[in-house]
């Protein structure tokens, strides 16, 4: 892959070829002969190729009308339909939410010296992706039908990529109807993809030698823009999949990729809310005052933010038309509901979780009245990084400058929330890189230093957002109260917060809370005020300072991201 060169018109750009050490020698040393390799330009990756022409199978279906798609789903028996609000009702299997542990990267060409390899970025040789691409290629051409969405990544022209998905699954195909967006007539009759993703049932009977987790494998060939998905029905695989693609592609551009939500104001006031899933991203980002350009991903260039998807994919564990009022009303026709429970009159029971508490629901952009059709907006003016503390110690809302907005954007601090990954059954503290470590596959100091060059040139303003317990830690304390997060945001959002008088940085970690914001309890504002017991809040706190310590070691040997350390907790730094 090679980096484009710095604008020479701009101060605040970087050069990416010299940030991920590019090398430019020829790749032809990985070209298989089934599988071709694609070569990066400026502006797309060449047409990858698969085994197999999907648009010459007997039996393709390109490209299916919202009424198609549900058609085909009804007739296969992959769904049923919920008969007040008309939302499809599916079955995931046996997997409800993500397997990040049997997610890999092919470790050949450029990607081998880009990626920022570890226990995340897992790598696998071009060899066993081959094998498994070709096998689930060739179970999906022995189908009598298979069904082919062809859309795009990413609302910006300039950037956006051409994805093809090719599904077993007629919900699948639905899915990324919802999701990707879709293309015009004009886009689809000289379309021609970008990065190709197959997903099948297709099973590799040989993952034990090739060195493999599981059966299940969720493969991504960054070189080729080729994904292949096997062994599980989690339909969010697909749009993480190409989300973690463009994590890739786009700071190769100096284009930030975000794990984030986004709205703008009707002054064209943009902000963005980063988290991991469960933080509030969705449920903020609904806000009836501001218009939506999307609940997720994002690029941010230099004409301003934009949206890399079609949809939103929202999850429904107990959603609440008086809390979530958009989110419960785009539950209509066309929406898909995965893993939700109906209760004894046939409504959706939003608080059974006796599939999973990872209930989720997709539906089109529009399901949401106030969303901007282009997908774009101006640069932020505020961002918000949304975590969900299960200790109950950081407050609900703080001012960081552009440092301590570099460390905590590195740490991406939260708490797992249960069902999102197989395995998770209670909030789970972790540290997640961008609040989405699972989709980033470059080194960490790659985002950090573009993001550090688009708030500076921009002056954005940066704030921690706790979403998570208050009182006392998970089991003890209670989860913050939703309105009181709006109410934060609310005062974020009109700049009264800038008005408010701020405590000193707190001893443990380094944060400064406003001491009194309009419609909040004050006492609310500083958590160590809403503890029982001062010894249990400041043992509690001394215990997540040592895991946001430990946590950084492995950034240690790197003078730019040691020097940060100092103003995160148990440093020396001010705010």
């Amino acid at each position: 892959v090679k980096a484009m060169a710095s604008s020479t018109s701009n101060n605040h750009a970087i050069n990416t070829k010299n940030m991920f050490n590019v090398r430019q020698e020829s790749c032809d040393n990985v070209v298989e002969q089934t599988l071709k390799l694609a070569t990066y330009t400026a502006s797309k990756l060449v047409e990858p190729v698969v085994p197999f022409n999907f648009l010459e199978h007997a039996g393709c279906k390109r490209n299916l009308s919202f009424e198609e798609a549900r058609e085909k789903i009804l007739a296969r028996g992959e769904g049923s339909l919920e008969e007040h609000s008309e939302a499809l009702l599916v079955d995931t299997g046996k997997f409800t939410g993500r397997c990040p542990k049997d997610r890999y990267i092919v470790n050949a060409g450029e990607a081998a010296s880009d990626v920022g390899w570890g226990d995340i970025n897992r790598g696998i040789s071009e060899d066993v992706f081959n094998q498994v691409m070709r096998g689930s290629a060739e179970r999906l051409w022995g189908l009598e039908e298979v069904f082919v969405f062809d859309g795009f990544v990413g609302a910006s022209k300039g950037s956006r990529k051409a994805v093809r998905v090719v599904t077993e699954l007629a919900w699948h195909h639905h899915f990324c109807t919802n999701m990707f967006i879709r293309p015009t007539p004009e886009e689809l009759a000289s379309f021609q993809p970008d990065i190709t993703i197959l997903n099948s049932r297709y099973i590799f009977e040989g993952w034990k030698e090739a060195g493999l987790r599981s059966e299940t494998c969720v493969a991504l060939d960054l070189n080729r823009g080729l994904s292949v998905i096997t062994g599980t029905e989690y339909s969010g695989e697909m749009k993480k999949g190409a989300f973690s693609m463009m994590n890739y592609y786009l700071p190769l551009q100096n284009i930030m990729s975000m794990h984030c939500s986004a709205t703008v104001g009707k002054r064209g006031d943009t902000a963005i809310f980063f988290g991991l899933s469960g933080t509030g991203k969705t449920t903020l980002s609904a806000d009836t005052t501001r218009f939506l350009i999307g609940d997720d991903e994002h690029g941010w260039d230099e004409e301003g933010i934009f949206n890399l998807e079609g949809g939103c994919y929202a999850k429904m564990i107990d959603l609440d038309p008086s809390k979530e009022p958009l989110i419960h009303a785009a539950i209509k026709k066309n929406a898909i509901l995965e893993n939700v429970v109906l209760d004894r009159r046939g409504y959706p029971d939003y608080k059974d979780i006796s599939k999973t508490e990872n209930t989720r629901g997709s539906y089109p952009m529009w399901h949401i009245p106030n969303y901007k059709p282009s997908g774009t907006a101006p640069p932020p003016r505020n961002i918000i990084f949304l975590t969900c503390d299960a200790f109950g110690v950081l407050p609900p809302v703080s001012r960081l400058s552009t440092q301590q907005a570099l460390y905590h954007l590195v740490c991406g601090y939260t708490s797992k929330v249960a069902g999102t990954e197989m395995g998770i059954t209670e909030p789970t503290p972790t540290f997640s890189i961008c609040f989405g470590g699972a989709f980033m596959p470059l080194p960490a100091r790659a985002y950090a230093e573009l993001f550090r060059s688009k708030i500076e040139q921009h002056g954005c303003k940066v704030f921690l957002v706790n979403t998570g317990w208050s009182g006392g830690s998970y089991g003890t304390g209670r989860r913050m109260d939703i309105n009181t997060t709006r109410a934060i945001v609310a005062a974020i959002l009109d700049g009264s917060i800038e008005e408010a008088a701020f405590s000193s940085p707190d001893p443990f970690f380094q944060l400064c809370v406003p001491l009194a914001l309009p419609g909040i309890d004050p006492k609310v504002l500083n958590p160590r005020n809403t503890w029982a017991s001062q010894e249990a809040y400041e043992a509690t706190s001394r215990k997540l300072m040592g895991m946001y310590q430990a946590n950084w070691q492995q950034f240690a040997s790197d003078p730019f991201m040691a020097e940060l350390s100092r103003f995160g907790p148990g440093g020396d730094g001010s705010p």
